[in-house]
């Protein structure tokens, strides 16, 4: 199975918290990260298959610029069937704490 990442980056918390919400819910996928960037931003990072992650994503960008006051999203990608070595790079990896609730 094609394994996709997709990440959401936005201004503030309360916007990655309802893209996280949002993108768990409408597909198939697992979070993997949650974090704050350097520049100070949120992130949020999911994994699962290629179609759940898009979808996953459309509701994420959806819900993440609908909270109420500064809270736009900065960027956002996904990257289907990432390499195995990436993951000893980006903080997209499966934890332990993901784990029971991979997909």
């Amino acid at each position: 199975m094609a394994i996709a990442v997709g990440v959401i980056e936005t201004q503030t918390f309360p916007a990655v918290l309802a893209a996280a919400d949002a993108m768990v819910k409408a597909g198939r996928v697992t979070l993997a990260k949650q974090d704050r960037s350097e520049s100070g931003r949120q992130f949020v990072a999911v994994r699962g298959p290629i179609g759940e992650v898009k979808r996953a994503m459309e509701a994420g960008l959806i819900a993440a610029n609908a909270c109420p006051g500064y809270a736009e999203v900065t960027t956002h990608i996904i990257i289907p069937n990432p390499q195995d070595n990436i993951e000893a790079v980006l903080p997209i990896e499966f934890t332990p704490e993901s784990e029971p609730f991979r997909v």
